[in-house]
């Protein structure tokens, strides 16, 4: 296409150049008449016959104005106006009809075709110059709004790389992870987080903001760092909830919030945890016959909407097998729409999944049932589906092998004597009802990560700390004897158990220290977690973790731990435990 650079949107009068007008008429006496007064007002005239000539000059002279005859020979005014208004695009180009018509219908089909005004024969010089000055104002106007539009866009580019790095590029496992994010507009206000914590599980959120658009993904940029920068130091999923809930209700305007869901991948593959804030319910799927086995309804509020909540009572652990899967959905799968108008519908969604069963992947079933019933048509939210399978390519290679097992007898070796110097130590210490509130690790992993420099890898060390306590905190404080989980039911009851133990927990004390010593040309830790309980059974508990029992749910902690300390010693009734962690030289 032919675009001049001369006189298009200049002035049409004020004795400026009117640029270039073409006028469209088979009767010679009208064309005549026109040009003459719009040279008047100074403009340069090109004319045309009939519609098709309209199109051919149009595309060579590409002109400011066009007065377009209705009735005409070869191609009428309304076709050769569709023409030329889809050859001008997005440029503001005036169609004025010259008509003596009187028919109402014609008039309206003049409009709909895409003119924009009307000029009655026989022609008028003063109502000329005004709907030319007319269209100039309207031309001034459209020019104002593309430069708007055109930066907007710019910055919404801007701000898509942006969205793109800080949100979707940390994001791990996600060719391993079926998933679908359909965006209704350019930005979407739906978002799907997933980070390793030290301890190899996986996190995962999916979140949902109101509305959608460039205003809803702004909330994504301040969730996004806090789930990453609080998974990659260790917190807990209530923790981080906590923190997300706290940040959002500072940041966004009233009535703006983020319903989430969000799900913790044990890398031992045998139960789910998941806290369902404000979401459809998730879904656990069994692996043969993509049976519904659980619903993970919402126990919380989206995040946001109060500046605290106790996301504690919204926990929900449910066990599972190897190959069962977790499905998530927003609620725009459900409330898609159909050519018609209709709604897809959680009988749909469900019905998708049920024939979904035996395949790979049951997003593959759902999508195929869900296009089909969209049939392209344009959808007024966002759309998006998770599907977790509980296979070991969610975890890289090593990340689920447990350390070989070593007799029981080597873990009440005494520590190693000789003459150390202490480099560092730090220790900390809580009681009652701060044992339920606080996680004392990843305080703890941040002063050794500060003391130790940015390339110690904590990761195994977490791992050791957690597990010793957890086990201080459980058995010890909470009394809760670990073989409760030797079954899916009992798995549930302990978790239970726990979280109304700890609800009421007053009393109660434990206490870790970490010191760092150095011996000629080795450098360790000293760990010692100490609990005001009574102790537990740990050679027990570690001999029914040393048997090969596939669907055994407790006792993997202290094998692990033991596989990766030098040394790991108990004392008393098992309520102090020291263990020496070796550093890398």
């Amino acid at each position: 296409m032919h675009i001049s650079t001369g006189t298009y949107g200049t002035p049409a009068v004020g004795g400026h150049s009117g640029g270039t007008a073409l006028v469209v008429d088979d009767e010679l006496s009208n064309r005549v008449i026109l040009k003459a007064l719009l040279k008047r007002i100074n403009y340069r005239v090109v004319e045309a016959r009939n519609g098709r000539e309209a199109v051919e000059l149009f595309q060579a002279q590409w002109p400011d104005v066009v007065f377009m005859d209705v009735m005409m020979p070869e191609m009428d005014g309304y076709e050769a106006t569709i023409r030329i208004k889809r050859l001008a695009g997005d440029h503001f180009i005036p169609i004025i009809f010259l008509t003596a018509l009187t028919d109402e219908n014609a008039l309206v089909r003049c409009i709909e075709v895409g003119g924009d005004d009307f000029l009655t024969k026989p022609f008028s010089h003063a109502i000329l110059r005004s709907k030319l000055r007319a269209m100039e104002r309207i031309r001034a106007l459209h020019r104002e709004v593309n430069s708007l539009y055109n930066r907007m866009r710019q910055e919404e580019e801007i701000a898509q790389k942006v969205f793109s790095t800080a949100v979707v590029a940390g994001n791990v496992a996600m060719d391993v992870i079926p998933h679908r994010l359909q965006s209704a507009a350019i930005f979407s206000g739906d978002l799907l987080l997933t980070a390793r914590a030290p301890s190899g599980d996986l996190h995962l959120l999916l979140g949902d903001f109101t509305g959608h658009g460039l205003s809803a993904a702004l909330g994504a940029l301040p969730t996004a760092e806090v789930f990453r920068t609080m998974t990659a130091k260790g917190f807990s999923p209530e923790q981080i909830l906590i923190s997300i809930n706290r940040k959002l209700h500072t940041l966004l305007p009233t009535g703006m919030f983020l319903a989430a869901i969000f799900v913790r991948v044990p890398r031992g593959l045998d139960h789910v945890q998941i806290y369902n804030c404000g979401l459809p319910e998730g879904l656990i799927l069994d692996r043969v016959g993509g049976g519904i086995r659980h619903r993970l309804t919402s126990r919380l509020l989206p995040l946001g909407i109060l500046s605290r909540q106790d996301v504690a009572e919204g926990l929900q652990h449910v066990p599972v097998l190897p190959g069962w899967r977790v499905l998530l959905a927003s609620d725009g799968v459900t409330e898609a729409r159909g050519p018609a108008g209709t709604l897809f519908g959680q009988e749909r969604f469900e019905a998708a999944i049920a024939t979904a069963a035996g395949a790979s992947s049951t997003l593959d079933g759902i999508n195929r049932a869900l296009d089909a019933f969209c049939g392209g048509a344009p959808q007024a939210d966002d759309i998006s589906l998770v599907e977790i399978p509980y296979l070991p390519t969610l975890f890289p290679p090593g990340v689920l092998a447990l350390p070989p097992v070593t007799p029981p007898a080597a873990m009440m070796a005494a520590p190693t004597e000789g003459a150390a110097e202490i480099l560092w130590q730090v220790a900390l210490s809580l009681r009652g009802a701060r044992l339920g509130q606080l996680d004392p690790v990843p305080l703890l992993l941040n002063q050794i990560q500060e003391l130790e420099g940015a390339t110690f890898d904590s990761r195994p060390l977490f791992t050791v700390l957690t597990e010793l306590y957890v086990n201080a905190l459980d058995h010890g404080v909470l009394e809760l004897p670990s073989t409760l989980k030797t079954n899916a039911e009992g798995f549930v009851r302990y978790f239970h158990d726990r979280e109304q133990r700890l609800a009421i927990l007053t009393s109660g004390e434990v206490q870790i220290r970490v010191v760092c010593e150095q011996v000629e040309e080795e450098r360790c830790l000293r760990i010692r977690v100490e609990d005001s309980g009574r102790g537990f059974d740990h050679l027990a508990v570690l001999q029914a973790a040393g048997q090969d029992d596939p669907v055994r749910l407790h006792g993997r902690g202290l094998l692990l731990v033991r596989g990766l300390c030098a040394e790991l010693t108990y004392q008393g009734n098992g309520n102090r435990v020291e263990a020496v962690f070796r550093l890398a030289p």
